[in-house]
């Protein structure tokens, strides 16, 4: 009993830390300029300035548009990511050619690579194809993910042969045991993938920040740098609060695809 009260002990600390910058972050947003940096920090305002913030937030830069971006980017993303991984992790995970481990290998290594590492060839290849500053520019270099390879040929291994064997039989093609049966079954996994596809992909500063320079093509964590001006001094409320606006959504996300992220991380074998 003193045991699990003490595992629940821990993971309390551990879940207050993780929550405290969030709280934080949602508790300046509402706060006016001379209670950001007031000597004692009070979790509520003693002046409210939600209202200020927030709309300084939506009308000082075109907040809107970069949340806008943010899902098309993530989403286009996802679903070039999702439509080379399944086939690839098959190829991987159920049918018997020669170099599969090899090829299982570089993927692998793939994944010890930082993505900054690529990051001069991927612009100048796209320099050259005229596609920097602009949604190609910003989606192409994320189309393939090595995780969700990963991830999904972990989960098709765990497939039985027998149900690929009986699609062979009833005529089907490889592709077409792909999206027909692989697919449907793979449902929780790629739900897992998703949702962390979506995150990484949201809070990604660094390449949009080198493929685009146009503002109406910039995503939230390039518009939230608005706000930041080492001249005037940076807008704390409004950024706190614009902050607060972009991170909703990944909260919204993770909060709708907890229970399908917990299922597929579990059923992969990835722990």
């Amino acid at each position: 009993m003193a045991s699990r009260a003490l595992r629940h002990l821990v993971l309390i600390l551990g879940a207050a830390v993780m929550l405290a910058p969030f709280v934080v972050m949602v508790s300046l947003s509402l706060k006016p300029p001379g209670e950001v940096f007031a000597p004692e920090f009070r979790l509520l305002p003693q002046q409210w300035h939600a209202v200020e913030n927030y709309t300084a937030a939506f009308t000082r830069v075109p907040l809107a548009r970069f949340i806008l971006n943010g899902f098309i980017v993530t989403g286009c993303i996802f679903a070039a990511q999702a439509l080379t991984a399944l086939p690839m992790a098959y190829a991987l995970a159920k049918l018997r050619w020669r170099g599969r481990e090899t090829a299982f290998a570089l993927v692998l290594l793939a994944l010890l690579i930082p993505p900054q590492v690529p990051a001069i060839p991927l612009y100048i290849a796209l320099w050259q194809l005229d596609l920097l500053n602009s949604y190609a520019g910003i989606i192409l270099p994320s189309t393939i993910s090595v995780f969700g390879i990963f991830l999904m040929r972990q989960f098709f291994r765990t497939v039985p042969d027998d149900l690929i064997a009986a699609a062979r039989m009833d005529g089907m093609s490889e592709l077409g045991i792909v999206w027909r049966v692989m697919l449907p079954t793979a449902a929780p996994a790629l739900a897992a993938f998703a949702c962390l596809s979506f995150i990484w992909n949201w809070n990604e500063f660094f390449w949009p920040f080198l493929a685009v320079q146009d503002e109406h093509l910039m995503t939230p964590p390039l518009g939230i740098a608005f706000f930041s001006n080492a001249e005037t001094g940076t807008a704390w409320g409004p950024l706190m609060a614009a902050a607060t606006v972009t991170t909703a959504p990944l909260a919204i996300a993770f909060l709708l695809a907890q229970r399908a992220f917990v299922n597929g991380v579990t059923m992969t074998g990835i722990k």
